[in-house]
């Protein structure tokens, strides 16, 4: 497993704010891609049996890797964005509105932070999208992007748990995200017999 660490600068009154704005998804991305490439290089992990899974920004950085990166084969990822119209509803459109500034004052950087859903064709990872019902854009998300990758040929499921935030908080919808995501990645990237 590989576990990337991205750090953050301080900003006036202790917020966070990226160093770059393109650095919230592609150059991450990049990043993350050369830790892959060190890692089978060196023999540590099997090019045939890559897997990747995020949440949060972690579905970001996912959805950026799938849409650069034929290898993987298997992905889940749960609240991720991909696009600059989904970054501009919910409760995090004030996040990026201090970090990128408004779409209409730089559109070609919105639209570069929206890579994955406008290069969704070059997605052919099986990936099993989670959400919750609570999330600030489960209702323009979720249904449009399971369609979406059936249409262009990916395996895809999206699994839904009711009346959840961000952080689930019910055990049982815990125990169940947890076999969920092994399950999928025990079928698409078995264990060596």
């Amino acid at each position: 497993m590989l576990r990337v660490n991205y750090p953050r600068k301080q900003r006036p009154r202790g917020r966070l704010r990226s160093s770059h704005p393109c650095r919230l998804g592609p150059q991450r991305s990049r990043g993350f891609l050369a830790g892959v490439d060190y890692l089978v290089a060196r023999g540590i992990a099997d090019g045939d049996r890559l897997a990747i899974g995020g949440w949060s920004y972690g579905g970001i950085l996912t959805d950026y890797s799938i849409a650069t990166d034929r290898r993987f084969k298997a992905a889940h990822q749960g609240r991720q964005r991909q696009s600059a119209h989904d970054l501009r509803h919910g409760s995090i459109h004030l996040q990026y509105n201090n970090e990128l500034g408004p779409p209409w004052r730089d559109t070609a950087l919105w639209l570069k932070l929206s890579y994955p859903f406008f290069h969704a064709d070059r997605i052919h990872t099986p990936t099993l999208f989670l959400g919750a019902t609570r999330t600030s854009t489960f209702h323009q998300r979720w249904r449009a992007d399971v369609p979406g990758a059936a249409d262009l040929g990916s395996a895809a499921r999206l699994v839904v748990y009711p009346d959840q935030h961000h952080i689930f908080t019910r055990p049982s919808f815990v125990k169940d995200l947890a076999e969920r995501m092994s399950a999928w990645l025990d079928r698409y990237v078995p264990a060596h017999q």
